[in-house]
């Protein structure tokens, strides 16, 4: 076989899927967080306090929790390419539906019911990238379909702002429009999962015989090699410590993003500029953070190491926060929250790298499903406290500090989980076991 196989095989793939996992990705953080700078008008007209705001908002993750891990069988049972344009489309009904709410009880179901028909979807596609690209190229795979969350902030926060000043147009308010318009894009891109999704690499026609051939043999072997010692079944996946231990790091992280995502408008906001100008200074922290995420992901395939990328992205978003909390300009405060950004987002691509080393089969997809599920409740956790210490002391600074304790917690718990692993690998290769 030539030798260069491996390099056009690998080009070839990440060329056809990773830029649309982006596009999907995209389309679905922005449908999740456009409550954000909806909530700049959406509050004041269905008179919603910060505390409820920060409640519905984060209630989106208890539909995800419930019906994460089985919508996630589902996909390893019937496909990729079916399952994924099911997903998309019942987020897409239920996001423009969300421009009906009347008050707080519809605005909760709603948030619930959208995680409810997302679930499944953002480990779904972890698990789709398991399948195409063997570990030593995961992690910067990953970044870049991470990177779609930080750009979709980055791209869609003036675009979001700019639709709030559609008020009036067919009578209905300019947040509203945000729901209606931003869920067209999901439904669309549905149809065209069902025709430009390969599920696997054995059915990939566009691959020469000879790539196709090396793709499947190359995961095959990856997957003969784990046969002693990774999990394959079901319970192994809701169960294996490592799983559990890391849904815990990834609540911390969870909980940081999604603060980010849904509370950074208004505490921009706060310091008295235009809801046109929170839209583009609300774009700068996730923009940087996209070029920080890939090098960084980068570095941690090229080394293998896995806990320290993790650990010290964790921590910077722990200073970020801290700062946040006492800034009092704008230059001080975007500069925080892009530090915040960065260290999140940095985060992710290494922490997603390792389930999969450890588990194949039925139990990678519920093991990155429960990752996913509980750890996305740090979404829940961050938004409805920082809306709940604001209410209480009319300071977001409370709820800062609370996300930076648990971004604290996710380093501890990281560096435990590797030294767990001594003496058999050292702390830099132990969750990448």
């Amino acid at each position: 076989m030539e030798p260069n196989i491996e390099k056009r095989t690998m080009r070839k793939i990440s060329w056809r899927i990773t830029p649309f996992i982006m596009l999907l990705y995209f389309v679905a953080y922005i449908d999740r967080v456009n409550i954000g700078m909806a909530g700049l008008t959406m509050r004041g007209d269905l008179g919603l306090t910060a505390s409820m705001f920060g409640f519905g908002a984060g209630i989106f993750f208890w539909g995800y929790f419930f019906f994460e891990v089985p919508s996630n069988i589902a996909l390893h049972k019937f496909g990729a390419r079916v399952w994924i344009a099911r997903v998309m489309v019942t987020w897409g009904l239920v996001s423009g539906g969300m421009a009906f709410v009347e008050g707080p009880t519809s605005f909760y179901v709603m948030r619930f019911l959208l995680g409810a028909a997302e679930a499944g979807f953002f480990p779904g596609i972890i698990l789709y990238i398991s399948y195409w690209f063997p570990a030593r190229h995961r992690a910067g795979v990953t970044s870049f379909f991470m990177a779609a969350a930080p750009l979709s902030t980055a791209i869609g926060s003036p675009i979001t702002a700019g639709l709030l000043k559609m008020h009036g147009v067919m009578g209905l308010n300019g947040w509203q429009w945000i729901f209606i318009i931003e869920a067209i894009p999901a439904l669309i891109l549905a149809v065209v999962v069902l025709f430009y999704m390969t599920d696997k690499p054995e059915k990939a026609r566009w691959l020469k015989d000879d790539e196709r051939t090396w793709i499947v043999d190359a995961m095959k072997a990856e997957s003969a090699s784990k046969a002693g010692t990774a999990k394959h079944s079901i319970v192994a996946g809701l169960t294996n410590p490592r799983v559990l231990v890391l849904a815990f790091v990834y609540f911390g992280t969870s909980a940081g993003l999604y603060t980010m995502g849904i509370w950074a408008p208004q505490i921009i906001k706060q310091l008295g500029v235009s809801n046109m100008a929170v839209g583009w200074l609300n774009a700068i922290p996730p923009l940087v953070s996209v070029v920080a995420m890939v090098l960084w992901s980068r570095h941690s395939d090229r080394t293998g190491e896995r806990t320290w990328h993790v650990v010290l992205a964790c921590l910077a978003a722990v200073i970020g926060l801290v700062v946040a909390a006492s800034a009092n300009s704008i230059i001080g405060l975007i500069a925080a929250l892009t530090l915040v950004n960065i260290g999140i987002s940095c985060a992710k691509p290494a922490l997603w790298s390792m389930p999969t080393m450890f588990l194949s089969g039925a139990a990678a997809a519920t093991g990155i499903a429960t990752i996913n599920s509980i750890g996305n409740l740090g979404g829940f956790a961050g938004p409805a406290m920082i809306g709940w210490i604001k209410k209480t002391t009319g300071s977001y600074a409370g709820g800062l500090y609370f996300v930076a304790a648990l971004l604290v917690l996710s380093a501890v718990l990281t560096l435990l989980l590797a030294r767990s692993q001594k003496p058999q690998l050292s702390a830099g290769e132990a969750l990448a076991d």
